[in-house]
């Protein structure tokens, strides 16, 4: 098993969008298969900053939703709002 953490920092106060937009992404990553779990946080003294952390069974079937389509298409839309790139980071047991 693994661990996505994806940190993200968002420009303005556009907090509707940005929740929409994880929720779709999440929702998505659901009906993957190797999803087991995710989360999304964000940080209490830097409310522009988010981390989704995510569960995968083998790093295979993370990088299959990595570089699926529609991931790609909610991740275009959600740049427009970022101040950053996001930045993954996966983790091993």
């Amino acid at each position: 098993m693994i661990k996505v953490l994806s940190e993200r920092t968002i420009k303005g106060k556009h907090v509707k969008e940005i929740t929409r937009l994880l929720r779709m992404l999440r929702v998505l990553a659901m009906q993957q298969p190797g999803y087991i779990s995710g989360e999304t946080l964000h940080e209490v003294d830097a409310p522009n900053n988010y981390l989704v952390i995510s569960t995968w069974y083998s790093l295979e079937q993370w990088q299959a939703w990595l570089s699926s389509r529609e991931r790609h298409k909610h991740q275009a839309e959600l740049d427009g709002y970022m101040e950053t790139p996001t930045q993954i980071r996966v983790y091993t047991y």
